[in-house]
């Protein structure tokens, strides 16, 4: 018997091709130093037209499984969190067990757009839990430029593809705390990808006021339910959307000892993707020690938000 899971191991992927703010300010009207002040942004990655969502995802989760030292057979459930997928069937999880050759795993998509891998992590701790699964692949990806307004200087600024993976196995000591997850139903428009073709636009301020005001009480609250206090976290890796949102939310948690996450420099908004990218990016640089806790809080469109504190891998 399994008293919870634990992230085992972690992998990212991102394009070769950069995307710098000088680049942009020929295609559209704005600047490098815009950019910065605003969102603090200086790069991202873009996939090009032979690169698919399910390319990338099976890339980054190929990483996750080598490092892991597992099997391909011994995955037995696929979770793939993206809102990018072109295709609606076969499902982009279905799709990457196929590539890495895995057995004969559950395969699910799941669309919480900007939360969704901290969505998909809880719902792979939960089967665990619950017996239905041992091993489990939780992807985030998103080829978040396909459906970019590339006119629209206040949202094509922000957008960047790539995708994370994480390999979750059983634990005795549960290393995946418990989620906290909800939404804001009045302000389901708030981010949207609408329209034949889908185009990304959102309203900026409106998120930007709910993130910073809102979001602290219920961070906080998620280290509660994980019996962690916000000063012993180690690291903090909120999604990537804003760094005038994940810094003064970090400060209001009170998470003065932790490294915080801030990938969305170098990579941008790339939403379900942007928590295992940044998290893996963290990891492999060493700066989290084994088994040290660290807060992962997705928020986006819907707008739903689910957080949980995981120990290091």
């Amino acid at each position: 018997m399994t008293t919870g899971s634990r992230v085992l191991a972690l992998g990212h992927h991102q394009p070769a091709t950069v995307l710098t703010n000088d680049e942009l300010a020929a295609m559209v009207d704005t600047s490098d130093a815009w950019i910065r002040s605003r969102v603090g942004i200086r790069t991202r990655h873009v996939a090009g037209p032979e690169e698919s969502v399910d390319d990338m995802a099976a890339t980054a989760a190929g990483k996750a499984l080598a490092h892991s030292g597992l099997a391909p057979a011994d995955i037995d459930l696929v979770l793939v969190a993206t809102c990018t997928a072109v295709d609606r069937s076969p499902n982009t999880a279905a799709r990457v067990a196929a590539r890495l050759g895995l057995a004969s795993p559950a395969v699910m998509d799941l669309n919480v757009v900007c939360a969704g891998f901290t969505h998909a992590l809880a719902t792979a701790d939960h089967a665990i839990r619950a017996g239905s699964a041992s091993r489990a692949l939780v992807i985030g990806v998103e080829k978040f430029t396909d459906v970019a307004d590339w006119t629209d200087r206040s949202t094509c600024v922000l957008v960047g593809d790539g995708a994370g993976a994480a390999v979750v196995t059983a634990a005795e000591e549960p290393g995946i705390g418990p989620v906290v997850w909800g939404s804001v139903p009045e302000m389901g428009n708030a981010v949207r990808i609408e329209g034949t073709p889908s185009r990304f636009s959102q309203e900026g301020q409106a998120v930007y006021r709910w993130a910073t005001t809102q979001l602290p009480p219920i961070a906080r609250r998620v280290c509660e339910r994980a019996g962690v206090a916000p000063e012993d976290l180690a690291g903090v890796v909120l999604h990537q959307a804003n760094l005038r949102i994940i810094e003064p939310v970090a400060r209001k948690l009170g998470a003065v000892n932790a490294v915080i996450a801030r990938d969305v420099v170098e990579s941008g908004n790339t939403s379900a993707a942007s928590i295992p990218l940044a998290l893996s990016k963290l990891v492999e640089r060493g700066e989290v020690s084994s088994g040290a806790p660290i807060l992962l809080f997705g928020f986006g469109g819907n707008l739903s938000y689910a957080g949980q504190v995981i120990r290091c891998p």
